[in-house]
């Protein structure tokens, strides 16, 4: 990957931070990291520019060859650790620095959720202007390696060496990275890799999605289900314990999918309704309530958008919750609007990108209407950037002094 020196190695070159000439691309410079940013990148600076620097540790004196240069910022690539940090650790990936899969196999991983507490945090307190201390301490996955129960293998022939690569893509470019097996894969993937690999696809620029469906889920090949089956039941005890909290009788879930979350939380209120613009998983929605004996709920086909101010009619605003699980562009601000405007009892939010659930959180949360109680995130994905989180965001109490209980701001007030 790089070269990794001694401490004493910093006497052979001083640190160019005091420097105030930009660098140029291909110029060397010697960096100290003093943070990493979310999407992994440590953070140092060459004077008053800030460098971005993947596959680093903070307090690391760095070595890195420019790439980039824009007017604020700088991007590198680290070519020598002249003081490692004491939280690395050993890659267990071969090809790790060069596959764009993982960002943090070099760290501890006590370190990485730590590092991914303080970047939820962050984004919270800038993004999201809530108190950072909302958000409380990363769930670990209890199985950091070998977990994922989905992937997506590429080919791509490689003209220079004349041979098709098999693999993913890689972090600095288009090109792909050829892989034999993947540490964060679960065992019966990589097993399907060497298989992938052995009867290749007739030409490169093929997608291959290798897939292990869930125990008791009927779940469509191009359907989103979870890509973790350990730190699963983690992720609907924070949802149950949010609307257990709550005292809602009622839910509805938007962005359904295949039911995970409607049929998981089924049997702690009375009723619950699902929508999903996908027809193949509504219809497997309906299979897996039979399956998993949800009488108490229903799966509509729509556009969850057009069809949920008419969802939210069917139950009284103050006993119900509404669970949102988009994809990782976060929810139409037309979508919070309306949410804003009916008011239910709680607000529960899973995301994978907690800069947009801070983003789109704050909109829901303007003016007082709504307030975020707690963000809980949870190590889904290990050695990787990404972090799930649930937020549990309830309707605002009446504030001393204000408007009575029939005043719009308290109704349905949990």
């Amino acid at each position: 990957m790089f070269d990794i020196s001694p401490a004493a190695a910093t006497t052979a070159r001083l640190m160019s931070d005091e420097t105030t000439i930009p660098p140029v691309p291909g110029q060397r410079v010697t960096v100290r990291i003093h943070d990493v940013a979310f999407g992994g990148d440590g953070v140092g600076k060459h004077g008053e520019l800030v460098v971005f620097v993947p596959f680093t540790a903070l307090g690391e004196d760095v070595e890195v060859e420019i790439t980039e240069v824009k007017k604020n910022f700088a991007r590198g690539k680290a070519v020598r650790i002249i003081t490692p940090s004491p939280a690395r650790a050993t890659p267990k990936c071969v090809v790790f620095g060069e596959c764009g899969g993982c960002q943090y196999q070099h760290l501890a991983y006590e370190t990485q959720l730590e590092l991914k507490h303080k970047q939820v945090a962050d984004l919270f307190e800038r993004i999201g202007k809530f108190p950072r201390e909302v958000v409380q301490a990363v769930t670990p996955c209890p199985q950091p390696y070998h977990y994922r129960n989905r992937i997506m293998i590429r080919s791509q022939w490689n003209k220079p060496e004349q041979k098709l690569n098999i693999g993913y893509l890689r972090w600095d470019c288009g090109l792909v990275a050829d892989i034999k097996e993947c540490p964060i894969a679960e065992p019966a993937l990589n097993k399907e890799i060497l298989g992938v690999r052995a009867n290749p696809p007739p030409k490169g620029g093929i997608k291959v999605v290798l897939r292990i469906p869930p125990e008791d889920w009927d779940v469509p090949r191009d359907s989103f289900f979870q890509n973790n089956f350990f730190l699963l039941p983690k992720l609907v005890e924070a949802a149950r314990e949010a609307l257990v909290a709550s005292g809602s009788k009622h839910l509805v879930d938007v962005y359904c999918g295949v039911g995970f979350f409607g049929i998981s939380l089924g049997n702690v209120v009375e009723s619950f309704v699902g929508v999903e613009v996908d027809k193949p998983a509504i219809k497997a929605a309906k299979n897996n309530a039979l399956r998993h004996r949800r009488p108490n709920g229903e799966f509509v086909l729509g556009d969850a958008q057009e069809l949920l101010p008419s969802l939210l009619e069917r139950f009284p605003a103050q006993e119900t919750t509404v669970i949102l699980d988009p994809p990782r562009a976060g929810v139409p601000k037309s979508a919070i609007e309306q949410l804003r405007a009916i008011r239910p009892r709680q607000v529960i939010y899973v995301s994978c990108h907690p800069a947009t659930l801070a983003r789109d959180l704050n909109l829901l949360c303007a003016e007082g209407v709504f307030e975020l109680r707690s963000v809980r995130p949870l190590d889904m994905f290990p050695q990787t950037q990404h972090v799930e989180c649930v937020a549990d965001v309830r309707l605002a109490l009446p504030k001393p002094g204000g408007p009575g209980e029939d005043g719009p701001v308290t109704a349905g007030a949990a």
